[in-house]
């Protein structure tokens, strides 16, 4: 894992014409079942807007397991966990909240309950549909899910989005094509940082991923090993996988 002092990425801020650079940290959590100070510790020195998790806490106390985790970040809880099969959002409070929504996609009974954390929200005088997924371990099952997510980014009205998530895939696949056939990939777009998200201990594939729709600039994307405020022993101690961080510029927008 590189650790090396890394280029600044953009701090968070509105421009003069009302668009907004937001950071946006995807980051699969494995239910919190790791060093969750080491967790909280990495999530809040990425200064984030928005985080979209994967793998956030289901069952027992899980509402209360995330604002406990957010809180500890400097954000609070936006949508998902338990209701969501999963995947959670987290944000700022720059962030103004417009609606939320959590999404169940349809159950292959013998396999694991998949879903979406959905938000719209506001920054400055952007407005940016936000979705975290995580797709199935089985190619057939993957594939659709990702056909689900993009019909569920079409239903969000909004002309600008992001998309983060644990794809179970890497560059290359079907699933992952899918995606990036109506979506940018922020990686390809603008690499900073570290390529590979898993596993955390010795990464050597990218299976986790953030896109964007088009007309949002990607300033920077990648793993945050060697941010500052970001300990090489924290990443390996939070969970199993590697966080992508994002900084994006949204335009205003018009309504």
């Amino acid at each position: 894992m590189a650790t090396s002092s890394l280029p600044p990425l953009p701090n968070s801020r509105t421009e003069a014409d009302g668009s907004a650079v937001i950071r946006v940290l995807d980051y699969n959590i494995r239910s919190m079942r790791d060093d969750t100070d080491a967790l909280a510790r990495v999530i809040a020195a990425c200064a984030p807007d928005l985080v979209l998790l994967q793998e956030a806490p289901r069952f027992f106390r899980w509402r209360k397991k995330l604002t406990r985790l957010a809180a500890a970040s400097g954000l609070v809880l936006l949508s998902g966990g338990g209701t969501a099969a999963g995947p959670a959002l987290l944000c700022s409070l720059r962030a103004t909240v417009e609606r939320t929504e959590d999404v169940l996609l349809p159950l292959t009974p013998g396999r694991h309950r998949r879903g979406l954390a959905t938000a719209v929200v506001r920054v400055g005088g952007a407005r940016l549909g936000v979705v975290s997924c995580h797709l199935s371990l089985e190619s057939d099952e993957r594939y659709e899910q990702a056909g689900l997510l993009l019909d569920r980014l079409a239903g969000l009205g909004v002309e600008h989005a992001v998309v983060g998530g644990d794809l179970n895939e890497r560059p290359g696949g079907r699933t992952f094509r899918r995606l990036g056939d109506g979506l940018r990939d922020c990686w390809t777009a603008a690499p900073w940082g570290g390529e590979y998200t898993f596993p955390a201990a010795v990464p050597d594939r990218r299976i986790d991923a953030v896109f964007v729709t088009e007309g949002v600039e990607v300033l920077g994307c990648g793993v945050p090993a060697g941010l500052p405020g970001v300990a090489e022993d924290d990443l390996r101690a939070a969970t199993d996988h590697l966080p992508v961080l994002t900084a994006l510029r949204v335009p205003p927008s018009a309504s």
